[in-house]
């Protein structure tokens, strides 16, 4: 599939974006083509890596994860081995639920869900500042979530 879309793949990607558990005949009457051509599109669109996976949106609170935590991390050094030990090391962890490389004050943003403030101490303390080259986190407790997972605009 080249990398250029038409107009039915772009609205593909959209409903799926908005409920991938729309069935192909759904995707199919919504998009107006028949099933079997909406099935070879939408497999497709996942062959060449425009869609990458699809899951359910769990409530945090309701599985004991209520609250938000965007972590800024600064390592000792800045060599692209310390960036890759850290990056394994930080992928392993299964409380982080998103890290990025950052230009600016901090190397990586982490966004971590936890039960409360005593629980982000605890892994703080045993798992986050045990991680290899860590200099200094900087902890930001969120208050609210204004926008979170927004779909992306296309």
């Amino acid at each position: 599939m080249s990398q250029a879309l038409d107009r039915i793949d772009m609205k593909l990607l959209r409903l799926l974006q908005a409920d991938g558990r729309l069935s192909n005949a759904d995707l199919a009457e919504r998009v107006a083509v028949s099933p079997a051509t909406c099935h070879r599109r939408v497999q497709r669109l996942f062959a060449a890596g425009f869609v990458t996976g699809v899951r359910a949106m769990v409530e945090p609170a309701r599985v004991g994860r209520g609250a938000l935590v965007m972590v800024g991390v600064v390592l000792d050094r800045s060599t692209p081995e310390s960036f890759g030990t850290f990056e394994r090391a930080v992928a392993a962890l299964p409380f982080v639920l998103d890290c990025h490389l950052v230009a600016g004050d901090f190397d990586y943003f982490l966004k971590i869900r936890v039960g409360d403030m005593a629980d982000f101490n605890r892994l703080h303390g045993e798992k986050l500042i045990a991680l290899p080259g860590v200099r200094q986190t900087r902890t930001f407790f969120v208050m609210k979530e204004v926008v979170d997972n927004a779909p992306l605009d296309f």
